[in-house]
């Protein structure tokens, strides 16, 4: 139906509305069809005479049946109109809207500005408030007008009655159809106060550019409530009823602001302003709205996000048309501070692109997304559809394994530069698995947590063997990653492309002592009667023995106090992990306190083969650099009201399992001679010659 007004409503400047009764406009016909208009009451009285008196003959049932069809039919419902739908933020502030091609916003009377409700009385329908349905003046007074003009040039509807066509009856050009259309107007006025009629009909009518109604139009053109209009402003909407495409403001502002003019000074015949005042505003330019000027939409990339969701709960229509108020999970403060810290650290043309998800972990509630650098170029969301090898992030999800199989953290293993792996599960195109530190640097020996926190690629080749891949993936799937994984030895350096919501969502498990909480986008939908529609499931389920996700955050916490991403130290308990993928193509950090968790990577996104090398001052772009001050920035940011808390202490008690190793352990050094027997007893002693 919205299509159809629209269509219409454009289409007025080739077919202005006629008169029912008049023919299509040839100038040697008009006396003819003006006595024909003026004929019509009388001949409609004298029919339905003759109707009356032939009831029960052969030709007067089927007629009398005809009349009491239009005077006895009752109003049928007014069918369910098309309303924009709004999105706020967790605590009720206004993010952006849903609509499709109908952007349309039900508001009472009470909230349309008064200029706009006395510019569409003057211009459409001054005896608005003095006649019933249909005004017989005004259709006298059109007919005159088009006689004068020698086209037609003035309809005769009401408000009520363009009400109806616009509700019931559509705008076929028909006798029959404009009979129904008086009679339901009529009737109408019966049912409804003027105030009432004019409320349903300021927030139906179409202005143009999509905008259905007061209040879009007052947003689209101007971006203010309508309740703010101006009587300039107002003038403006009003003239845009007859013939929105002709008077566009902004592909005709001369037509317009001529249209304005018109509207303004009919106001003044009236009595709503002064002649002064008409002439005063309508010297004013029009100062529109341009759709180039337009501000984006805020969190777009969230925003989309959730729109994605409302079409798979609900329904495409309903998202779009429904009028749904939607209460999201975002924190509005939260999601400035995430697009700053990206911005901060990327704010080069030709810098990678950055995405970051930030999760309650307590709940899941998606707090922040940033999905890419402009949404209105790339609507491919980085943050939950871009699938990238997260390098040794993933170590996580392995250390987490040799808990549940009571590996002693403290246990000590070899890291040499490289390594060969022989084991059979690991044989690849080439061969054995060949591993390598980062730089092929020689870690030494030492300890799994220290392992963890200097992300020692050569340790965890060997810690796989001995937990399994296998379990690597199924402990990745429990804790939170959708995306699909082999089990293959490379696992557990990142080899499996996930996304950051991933990423974010597996971390969080571990935030949280072991609970799992899906991510969540909305919180509350509501009908646009208040109905509750859906709602969040805050109830998380325990994948992970409790002690064994506190000795993995402990061993987290690690890497930002003493290893790879000192960068993210925000001066609160906090663990992370770096990531950085082959030839520095992909670059991770993701870290939580008890009440957030935030996964940020950085990439160029239309490719996964490039390199990134001499960005904003990085040599080479890793985990610890660029990514863990984007974390740093935005947590630093996030956090600043929040309370500090500290992590759980874990027990370390019963895990004592050796580790297997590829590489064995080096000789203990031999113990030191005693030192032999002097005459000294009490140093400091005198050397001897």
């Amino acid at each position: 139906m919205a299509q159809a007004q629209r269509k219409r409503a454009e289409g007025q400047s080739r077919f202005p509305d006629r008169l029912w009764l008049v023919p299509p406009a040839v100038n040697r016909h008009l006396p003819e069809r003006m006595l024909q208009f003026l004929m019509l009451p009388l001949v409609l009285a004298v029919a339905l005479i003759a109707f009356g008196l032939t009831v029960g003959t052969t030709f007067g049932a089927p007629a009398a049946d005809f009349v009491h069809s239009y005077t006895d039919a009752p109003v049928p419902g007014e069918p369910p109109l098309p309303e924009t739908t709004y999105l706020y933020d967790r605590n009720g502030r206004f993010i952006t809207t849903l609509h499709a091609e109908v952007n349309r916003t039900p508001v009472p009377l009470s909230k349309i500005s008064p200029n706009l409700q006395r510019a569409v009385i003057a211009i459409e329908d001054k005896n608005f408030y003095r006649h019933g349905g249909v005004d017989f003046q005004a259709l006298v007074r059109a007919a005159v007008a088009d006689v004068n003009s020698g086209r037609i040039v003035q309809g005769g509807s009401t408000i009520t009655q363009q009400y109806v066509k616009l509700v019931y009856t559509g705008a076929e050009r028909t006798l029959a159809r404009k009979l129904k259309e008086a009679v339901l107007a009529e009737k109408i006025t019966r049912m409804y106060s003027k105030h009432q009629i004019l409320d349903k009909y300021l927030n139906l009518v179409y202005f143009g550019h999509g905008a259905y109604g007061a209040e879009a139009a007052a947003q689209t053109y101007f971006a203010i409530p309508a309740s703010k209009l101006t009587v300039p402003q107002a003038a403006l909407l009003a003239g845009l009823i007859q013939a929105p495409a002709d008077y566009d403001p902004i592909k005709h502002s001369a037509q317009a602001s001529a249209r304005r003019g018109v509207v303004l000074q009919v106001m003044a015949d009236q009595g709503y302003i002064t002649p002064e005042q008409a002439t005063e505003f309508s010297a004013r330019p029009l100062k529109v709205l341009k759709p180039g000027r337009r501000a984006p939409t805020p969190a777009a990339y969230f925003v989309d996000y959730v729109s994605r969701y409302l079409q798979h709960k609900l329904s495409v229509r309903d998202t779009f048309t429904g009028g749904l108020q939607v209460t999201t999970t975002m924190d509005w403060s939260m999601q400035r501070a995430a697009e700053r810290a990206v911005a901060l650290h990327l704010s080069q043309p030709g810098d990678p692109s950055a995405a970051l998800v930030a999760i309650d972990p307590r709940t899941g509630e998606i707090r922040a997304m940033v999905g890419g650098r402009d949404f209105t170029r790339a609507k491919f969301n980085l943050a939950t559809q871009a699938h990238r090898q997260t390098g040794s992030a993933f170590k996580v999800f392995t250390y987490t394994a040799a808990m549940e199989q009571h590996i002693d953290p403290h246990a000590f293993m070899s890291g040499p530069p490289s390594l060969t792996i022989p084991d059979t599960r690991c044989l690849g195109p080439k061969g054995p698995w060949q591993v390598s530190n980062f730089a092929d640097e020689s870690a030494g020996t030492m300890s799994l947590l220290d392992a963890l926190a200097h992300s020692v690629n050569t340790i965890f080749a060997q810690l796989v063997l001995d937990v399994g891949p296998k379990k690597v993936a199924e402990v990745a799937k429990r804790m939170g990653v959708r995306s699909k994984l082999q089990p293959v030895c490379s696992i557990t350096l990142g080899s499996q492309s996930v996304t950051p919501l991933d990423m974010a969502v597996g971390y969080s498990t571990l935030a949280t002592r072991g609970i799992r909480h899906w991510p969540q986008a909305v919180q509350v939908v509501k009908s646009s009667s208040g109905e509750g529609l859906l709602r969040e499931n805050k109830k998380g389920t325990r994948v992970l023995r409790q002690n064994d996700a506190d000795l993995v955050t402990y061993a987290m916490q690690g890497v930002i106090q003493r290893g790879t991403a000192t960068a993210a130290n925000i001066g609160r308990p906090a663990a992370g992990k770096t990531g950085t993928n082959q030839a520095f193509r992909d670059a991770w950090f993701c870290g939580f306190v008890p009440q957030l968790t935030a996964c940020v990577w950085v990439g160029y996104p239309k490719t996964e083969n490039r390199s990134m090398y001499n960005v904003e001052g990085f040599p080479e772009v890793f985990g610890g650099s660029i990514p863990a001050r984007i974390w740093h920035d935005f947590m630093e940011a996030a956090l600043a009201h929040t309370r500090w808390a500290n992590f759980a202490t874990p027990s370390f008690s019963g895990y004592d399992i050796e580790p297997q190793r590829v590489v064995g352990l080096p000789p203990p050094p031999s113990p030191s001679p005693s030192p032999s027997p002097s005459a000294c007893r009490k140093p400091p002693c005198k050397p001897k010659p």
